[in-house]
């Protein structure tokens, strides 16, 4: 066997690492991405279309006119009612939670234009303890459907929530269910257009109350939506589940949304549906 000698004087060269946070894997192909290029197509791999997790920030620029989004009730922030204690407690989940995203709570709102068109505009975000819904969140949802209603403008939510009420505030949050619900059924006696968008996972209590009640529900495609997530029903009813269930396609063909949109064609879309809406 033949061994290689490095020749005199000679030196090897150090193989170049790659810095990190330039490329990106996808989940489901398992496509490498350049950052850069993934960025420009609004986080959606070009391969096949996977639909990347968007914070709250990067949903607002995708959606609103350059510069026009004014946030409201920016200080409300959560406080700690039942003292929950536990291996973690509710103050340090929050803790955690703000210093990990540096949001106050797991919703932002404000006022918005798309195409120089008014807009009342809730979005969540699951980094903040999976988006749940607690007195905060509720609060902020009720406050953007009632300043909806004040200005007579059109209300967009857009819910990324996989957690449902928050246990952590036991009653109080499970109350939020139907306080945002009551706020949107009062845009609907007005006829003043609610659309709610869907996102990678849209669950449980979020689901179940204000991000189900749109006039127009759409929903970016491969989101997990439903009430309880799959593995539990299995286990629940020991039976195998349709290929699909609960996804954004799935619950197309059953009716529970109107549409499944592109994140690309989004913006677009909901320009077009308000437009139309404000006449009809």
């Amino acid at each position: 066997m033949k061994i290689f000698k490095k020749p005199f004087g000679y030196k090897f060269k150090k193989k170049k690492s790659i810095p990190d946070g330039l490329w990106s894997k996808c989940p489901k192909c398992e496509n490498l991405i350049f950052n850069k290029i993934l960025e420009e197509n609004l986080k959606v791999c070009p391969k096949c279309s996977y639909h990347f997790t968007l914070t709250c920030w990067e949903r607002i620029d995708m959606l609103a006119d350059k510069g026009s989004f004014e946030e409201i009730a920016a200080d409300l922030t959560s406080l700690d009612p039942l003292q929950f204690a536990g291996p973690k407690t509710y103050q340090s989940k929050l803790d955690e939670a703000r210093k990990s995203t540096s949001l106050k709570s797991a919703a932002v709102i404000g006022d918005i234009t798309i195409e120089n068109k008014n807009l009342a505009l809730g979005v969540t975000d699951s980094r903040f303890i999976m988006g749940s819904m607690g007195s905060v969140v509720g609060e902020k949802i009720t406050l953007i459907s009632e300043r909806a209603l004040e200005r007579r403008v059109p209300l967009v939510i857009v819910s990324g929530s996989g957690g449902g009420a928050r246990m952590y505030e036991g009653m109080l949050s499970l109350m939020q269910m139907a306080k945002t619900s009551g706020a949107l059924s009062k845009l609907k006696k007005k006829n003043i257009p609610f659309i709610s968008v869907l996102t990678n996972p849209t669950m449980a209590g979020v689901m179940a109350s204000f991000a189900g009640l749109g006039d127009v529900i759409i929903a970016e495609p491969q989101a997990l939506i439903g009430f309880t997530g799959p593995r539990v029903i299995k286990q629940t009813i020991k039976q195998d589940l349709p290929e699909g269930f609960q996804t954004s396609e799935f619950n197309l063909a059953h009716g529970l949304i109107d549409m499944v949109v592109e994140r690309k064609e989004l913006k677009k879309t909901i320009y077009k549906l308000i437009t139309y809406l404000e006449t009809s």
